[in-house]
């Protein structure tokens, strides 16, 4: 039987920005729902796309692991602890493994492996949004972004279109994020460090740039919007929740300013 992994990399990662490793365990749930869709007719397309997706996910994040000449026990984890989140079964876990040590070998195609990638994407810069979440966050968990790692790391966002600022914003939101559990129910509340950085804004930015970036963050992940770039049925709850959480960061940076609006 043919693998599929799209629908459980993309849900979970939504899941883990909207709601910690709960929601990474339901966005895996409804994301399977999309990979069991691909399966039915006129699916070829979505199951090709899913195992170069999954392939190179993988692969990448096992060359990143490597890029100080060996790979540590906490890299190991970290990338483990990506493939928790993702609620790969047994044998895509066993896949994903197998892909991360080819990503090992020196002899890895790391700029031709990205490359095919985005031309893959061509018009889904929300699929190349994710895969750069998934290295950044396997890069912070097994090196917390060494001098090595990040070089690697920026050079794959150089070749994903992503610019400095935005991989700084990146960052950020993911430093901020890690075991937070900003959603759970016994949590504290989003802090305001937090906040700026879901709304991927400086603390320092005006109140009309702070409002700016609220509404560009709430276009990129409105669920109606997100539909009709060709996000399944089953991934628009987790759109909704990501929107809470961007709605959520603007009520507190908003409340903290004083913006009426």
């Amino acid at each position: 039987m043919t693998m599929r992994w799209t629908g459980k990399i993309i849900g979970g990662v939504l899941g883990l920005f909207a709601a910690g490793p709960f929601g990474a365990a339901l966005g895996a749930l409804v994301g399977h729902q999309y990979d069991e869709l691909a399966g039915r007719p006129g699916g070829a397309a979505a199951r090709g796309f899913g195992a170069h997706f999954f392939t190179a996910t993988f692969e990448v994040m096992g060359h990143i692991a490597k890029a100080d000449g060996r790979v540590s026990e906490r890299e190991i984890a970290a990338a483990r602890a990506v493939m928790a989140a993702l609620r790969l079964d047994e044998p895509s876990v066993h896949a994903a493994i197998a892909c991360f040590q080819r990503g090992k070998q020196p002899d890895f195609a790391f700029a031709a492996t990205v490359q095919a990638l985005r031309r893959a994407c061509v018009g889904r810069p929300d699929l190349l949004r994710i895969f750069f979440e998934i290295q950044m966050r396997a890069a912070l968990d097994g090196t917390d972004l060494a001098p090595p790692t990040r070089a690697e790391v920026q050079r794959l966002a150089g070749w994903l279109g992503i610019g400095a600022a935005e991989f700084a914003h990146v960052e950020a939101a993911l430093r901020s994020g890690r075991g937070t559990g900003p959603r759970q129910a016994a949590a504290p509340a989003m802090s305001l460090t937090q906040a700026y950085a879901v709304l991927e804004v400086d603390a320092g930015a005006s109140d009309a740039e702070v409002t700016r970036a609220y509404r560009r963050q709430l276009s990129r992940h409105h669920p109606d919007k997100l539909k009709a770039n060709g996000l399944p049925d089953s991934m628009i709850e987790h759109a909704k929740e990501r929107t809470q959480q961007i709605i959520a960061a603007w009520d507190s940076v908003r409340a903290a300013r004083g913006i009426r609006s």
